[in-house]
């Protein structure tokens, strides 16, 4: 799903249909752009809610904004112990630029 926005209930049924088991909104075109700028790119992602295809369990904002709040705090640990353990050294993301784009330089 490209958002920020809501999945709608035919997304949904597709989703399930493909046996997907998570729904994502966040990941492109960012991931893509960031392989094209030659920048090295990960991401962390956090569950906030069922999607719409569960009866009786409607998508409440209030809802997902506490689970995210939530979510942000193992975050914010997850980050503070990983982001020492990064080694700075050049990797092939640095170079992706050459072929990411039609032309090349």
């Amino acid at each position: 799903i490209e958002g920020p926005r809501f999945g709608t209930k035919a997304e949904s049924q597709l989703f399930r249909q493909w046996n997907g088991d998570v729904v994502n909104m966040s990941t492109v075109p960012e991931c893509v752009l960031a392989r094209e700028a030659g920048l090295c790119y990960a991401v962390v992602c956090m569950s906030t809610d069922y999607d719409c295809w569960r009866e009786g369990e409607a998508v409440d904002i209030q809802m997902i904004l506490k689970t995210f709040k939530k979510n942000a705090e193992k975050v914010k640990k997850l980050l503070i112990q990983t982001i020492p353990k990064i080694k700075h050294e050049k990797c092939e993301c640095m170079e992706s630029y050459k072929t990411a784009i039609i032309g090349g330089e």
